[in-house]
């Protein structure tokens, strides 16, 4: 018997990978635009001081389910809730913030222009009130 011998291709099997890209860019679109929304707490006229470090924990709000934010406008109005309000309802805010949440950050959101002596004051007035739960929003360049 005579066997015959096969010319086989040599085709190498390609992967398309575009619906696969598509997939994948649809993905990452769809997470971006989430995390954008659960982390996009703005405080009413107040421009964040940058950084010149870049690392993900001072651009970002603390991971938790709803930090108190005290926003420090140019004029250096204290802003809560996009309202201005004086020292004693901020005291008063933050402790029945810290009475309900006994775990929760407060942030400090000062506006770049101030000096910093007037931020150091305010941070200074609210560790009194939240101990070491107070801490400084600053905005990557």
């Amino acid at each position: 018997m005579r066997f015959r011998h096969r010319q086989s291709s040599s085709r190498i099997p390609e992967v398309n990978l575009v619906p696969l890209m598509d997939v994948l860019m649809s993905v990452l679109t769809f997470f971006i635009i989430i995390s954008m929304t659960l982390t996009g707490q703005q405080v009413l006229k107040v421009n964040l001081p940058t950084s010149s470090t870049s690392t993900p924990s001072n651009s970002q709000l603390p991971q938790q389910s709803n930090p108190l934010v005290v926003g420090l406008t140019e004029q250096g109005d204290i802003i809560l809730d996009n309202q201005p309000v004086n020292s004693g309802k901020l005291a008063d805010r933050i402790a029945s913030y810290l009475d309900k949440n006994p775990q929760g950050k407060i942030i400090l959101s000062a506006d770049r222009k101030l000096p910093y002596a007037k931020v150091s004051a305010l941070l200074k007035k609210m560790g009194k009130m939240g101990g070491d739960r107070v801490s400084l929003l600053l905005q990557d360049q």
